[in-house]
């Protein structure tokens, strides 16, 4: 059973993963109407990805006996300076939410509910993923510049992720 504390953080928790999922839809369809399908794929792909994540506290809460709370969403941006601002965005909020992750995680440990902490603990690793991969392709951004070749290089190379992604994805179901 979940304690008041932990099932409110929890909560709070999937709100973030809900922002984060339209965040990176907005971004998806922004970049979609600048003719970067490789970035929109890649953006739609963790868009889902994010959801997945919320979906998965949310039953984690109700199998715990607290009620996972489906929350309503502060609309995000609908449009972006350029590219490397959306992946330099990205890099800043998943930032943000390994830290709240990490205070979560916390939570779990002050209030002695070990079953959440171990639980919590794919959302540890996920995180480190995702801000090493934004760092890298920030990066790669800024290596790029303002050269247009190599822009479209690059969102090909991330259309060619995202399809990569897509087909690991469908695999592990399976299994």
């Amino acid at each position: 059973m979940l304690s008041p504390q932990v099932s409110k953080a929890l909560n709070k928790q999937i709100e973030v993963e809900g922002f984060s999922s339209q965040y990176y839809l907005a971004m998806a369809s922004w970049a979609e109407t600048q003719g970067l399908n490789g970035v929109s794929a890649f953006l739609y792909h963790h868009a889902d990805e994010e959801r997945m994540h919320m979906l998965k506290l949310i039953k984690f809460v109700n199998e715990r006996g607290g009620h996972g709370v489906v929350p309503a969403l502060k609309q995000p941006p609908v449009t972006y300076k350029s590219v490397k601002s959306v992946f330099e965005e990205i890099l800043k909020h998943e930032m943000k939410v390994t830290s709240d992750i990490n205070s979560l995680v916390d939570s779990t440990l002050k209030e002695k509910d070990y079953s959440t902490h171990n639980f919590l603990q794919w959302y540890v690793s996920e995180q480190i993923e995702e801000e090493a991969l934004a760092r890298q392709i920030v990066d790669k951004l800024k290596l790029i510049g303002d050269d247009k070749g190599g822009l479209y290089f690059f969102d090909r190379d991330l259309e060619a992720m995202a399809k990569t992604m897509g087909t690991k994805e469908t695999e592990e179901k399976k299994k």
